[in-house]
């Protein structure tokens, strides 16, 4: 009896990843993460690809951190190469909650440069949780090719992921401020701001920075 008891429960837990209530989502991803299942993986993965509500897709995380990396991996590191944008952005924002090293490989530099901001900010909050000791100077050039890109919330990404990086990331940004393009420049000399003071606020140093390139500086006067 208790073992039907239990495949009735996750027959209605499934069911329920797919109502189309979002508030039945919620509760269904909230069961699964709760009593964690091997039978739920390849739905609750399945379901981030197409989960429409961020609320959703956060406990649907959630419920995949819950169930041993084992089950977890190989799925999602399928996910990061789908063509689905969602896809690959909420896999690599489950790997970044996972946190094991193991799928550092498939982090690579087309992610990392993918053409859809939220897939990429994924991807360089992912990288900055899983680079190996000793690989963090060569992710951060990597990164600094993408200074520049997006609007306020996408650079503000990739700002703190450079400087949750720290001062390995100082050779590749002090490159990029003497970068042609002033987009590049100013967000290269506010993610300096912020890494001397992190405390600064990205808005006050993005616009500080505009500012300097505005009159022709580098930002390095006066060091």
């Amino acid at each position: 009896m208790t073992i039907t008891g239990q495949d009735t429960d996750a027959v209605r837990a499934l069911q329920g990843l797919e109502d189309g209530r979002s508030s039945v989502r919620l509760r269904a991803a909230l069961a699964v993460g709760t009593t964690p299942d091997p039978r739920f993986v390849d739905k609750l993965i399945e379901r981030c690809a197409i989960e429409p509500e961020f609320f959703v897709r956060d406990m649907l995380t959630w419920a995949l951190t819950r169930h041993p990396v084992s089950m977890t991996l190989p799925g999602l590191l399928r996910e990061v190469r789908s063509e689905r944008t969602q896809a690959r952005s909420q896999a690599l924002h489950t790997l970044s909650k996972i946190g094991d090293r193991q799928a550092w490989p498939a982090i690579t530099r087309t992610l990392l440069s993918d053409a859809d901001d939220e897939v990429a900010r994924s991807a360089w909050r992912a990288a900055v949780v899983l680079v190996p000791e000793g690989e963090e100077s060569a992710l951060a050039t990597v990164l600094a090719t993408q200074l520049g890109r997006g609007g306020r919330e996408t650079q503000r990404s990739l700002s703190r992921a450079l400087v949750a990086l720290g001062e390995v990331m100082v050779p590749a940004l002090l490159a990029a401020t003497t970068a042609p393009d002033p987009r590049v420049r100013a967000h290269a000399l506010a993610t300096q701001r912020l890494l001397r003071d992190p405390d600064a606020g990205f808005e006050s140093a993005i616009e500080e920075a505009k500012r300097v390139v505005a009159l022709g500086g580098s930002g390095q006067e006066g060091r």
